[in-house]
């Protein structure tokens, strides 16, 4: 099966680096196609046997499915100029949270699918969440997920848990890095450990942490209760970060939502009305 990329920005490409490295594709059937023919072609480099698709045309020509990953502003002119060259036979599968699968499926002749990424994926890790269209049918669906396997954990969710569960899922790497270097940061700046100290025994630690969650041998509640003795000092850092985030997390999520409907209702007004 020939696949196609559409966009080989950062997580166009992140996703054809990992599907290579998992054996679930070949170079050879790959087709890229980048607004950037730089991008593109460092990509090639990289990979020789990947093919350089010169035209929209050309490349849903060639592949049976069509990852479009470009970013959610320039989704409703790719849509327009797709249009006229997929069948309904083909797949396109959309990267981009803020359009729904109703609006791929209005917007595309063909079949569509969303799949929402992590960088987690990189390092065969991690979930990546799947909406699937109306138009797919189960085995599609089953080739879809199977796929995807190779790289994460697939989870299929329902349209209205989108914002929060690519938040989590996708956003959240990025929250919890940044917590871990504030971590860093903060142990830098009150005693005399240097940052490369800090930083190897913070991530040696975070590691270790996913193992154990993974093993299961601990729910989260029960990890901090276990490690936190009455009267001690992990204690009172607890009551600390309990005092200092407050309800942080939740102005998170409602601020991501609030982005998230402002983006979608304009894409949703673009996608749906984009002339024919």
């Amino acid at each position: 099966m020939n696949v196609g990329f559409i966009g080989t920005g950062s997580m166009g490409s992140l996703l054809i680096e990992s599907f290579i490295d998992a054996g679930a594709l070949k170079q050879t059937n790959i087709s890229i196609i980048n607004r950037s023919p730089e991008k593109a072609a460092a990509l090639k480099a990289t990979y020789p046997g990947i093919t350089v698709s010169t035209s929209l045309e050309e490349i849903a020509s060639t592949c049976e499915w069509l990852f479009l990953c470009v970013k959610p502003k320039e989704m409703p002119a790719l849509f327009h100029a797709l249009q006229p060259h997929v069948a309904a036979d083909q797949i396109a599968i959309s990267i981009t949270s803020p359009i729904s699968v109703e609006s791929l499926d209005a917007a595309l002749p063909c079949k569509t699918c969303r799949i929402i990424p992590s960088i987690l994926n990189r390092a065969l890790s991690g979930s990546t969440l799947v909406t699937f269209g109306n138009k797919c049918t189960q085995e599609d669906q089953a080739n879809l997920l199977r796929f995807v396997s190779a790289v994460s954990e697939p989870l299929q969710i329902e349209e209205e848990i989108t914002r929060v569960a690519s938040d989590i899922v996708s956003c959240g790497p990025a929250f919890f890095s940044f917590l871990a270097q504030r971590f860093i940061d903060g142990a830098v700046s009150e005693t005399s450990i240097s940052q490369e100290e800090a930083t190897e025994l913070t991530t040696s630690m975070i590691i270790g942490l996913g193992k154990l969650l993974e093993s299961g041998h601990y729910t989260l509640p029960a990890l901090q209760k276990r490690v936190c003795v009455p009267g001690g000092i992990t204690g009172e850092g607890l009551a600390v970060l309990d005092d200092e985030l407050g309800d942080g997390f939740g102005s998170l999520f409602k601020r991501t939502h609030e982005k998230y409907a402002t983006e979608k209702e304009k894409l949703l007004a673009e996608v749906l009305y984009e002339p024919k």
